[in-house]
């Protein structure tokens, strides 16, 4: 399965829009995991898992397929950036006691993944996946997304997003699952940070090179109609959708 890079052409608006995921995620991902030794950051993108987990684990290793993406991610003296694929780590077998991926399996080649993912974690050693999809803000405003989401640039998710949209429950998940708590991330964005999200979307970017034209600005003029105030913030808040489990042994 070849890399598929959806994401290095809107690296650096996509290192400053995307939303943070809650502490409280990864110190249940801490808790839950063998020891706090080495964590695995699996298609880390801007880093961001990567510099909470570092908040818990004395080392963390951070890896995408996408140099651009990693020259845009944030530096932490405990965190180690290096390209790889996710079916092909270069970490040493039953060296990690974290693996995550935010936000990414649907990319992989699960089973060669979940092979690396074996081979890398020590005994008891814990794989923890998580997606988000649509956005909260208000009903109106929620409709308005939802549209452009789902008919502006439907045509223009690749077919991945399909994993997403079903909260990853579809995928094959061979390990000792754990039933974690709810999740969600939350910021309050103006319409300018909205817009700049949207833009970091896959299926903005494939449309704009499809089309010719940027579909942003008539979204603008719909959401502003319900803004009111431009420069006014919202609190915009994306439900986690968490898989965590320990490795067979």
């Amino acid at each position: 399965m070849n890399f598929k890079d959806y994401f290095s052409t809107q690296s650096v608006d996509y290192a400053k829009y995307r939303p943070s995921y809650p502490v409280e995620l990864f110190e249940y991902l801490a808790s839950i995991a063998p020891q706090q030794e080495t964590a695995w950051d699996c298609a880390t993108g801007n880093g961001q898992a990567a510099f909470a987990l570092a908040s818990f684990f004395a080392r963390v290793v951070a890896t995408d397929g996408s140099q651009f993406q990693l020259d845009n991610a944030a530096a932490h003296e405990r965190v180690t950036y290096h390209q790889a694929t996710a079916e092909d780590s270069h970490l040493e077998s039953h060296s990690i006691d974290l693996v995550t991926v935010a936000q990414a399996l649907h990319w992989f080649d699960l089973e060669g993944f979940y092979s690396e993912v074996s081979r890398v974690l020590k005994p008891r050693g814990v794989l923890a996946v998580w997606c988000y999809n649509l956005l909260e803000i208000s009903p109106a405003l929620d409709a308005v997304i939802n549209k452009f989401y789902a008919e502006t640039v439907g045509p223009y998710w690749p077919p991945e997003r399909r994993l997403i949209e079903d909260n990853y429950r579809s995928i094959a998940f061979p390990f000792a699952e754990v039933e974690p708590p709810p999740f969600d991330m939350r910021a309050r964005w103006n319409l300018m940070d909205l817009l700049g999200y949207f833009r970091t979307w896959s299926a903005t970017q494939r449309f704009i090179a499809a089309r010719g034209f940027d579909p942003l600005p008539e979204l603008a003029d719909e959401l502003l109609q319900l803004w009111e105030k431009p420069d006014e913030t919202k609190l915009v808040k994306w439900p986690l959708y968490l898989r965590a489990g320990v490795v067979q042994v």
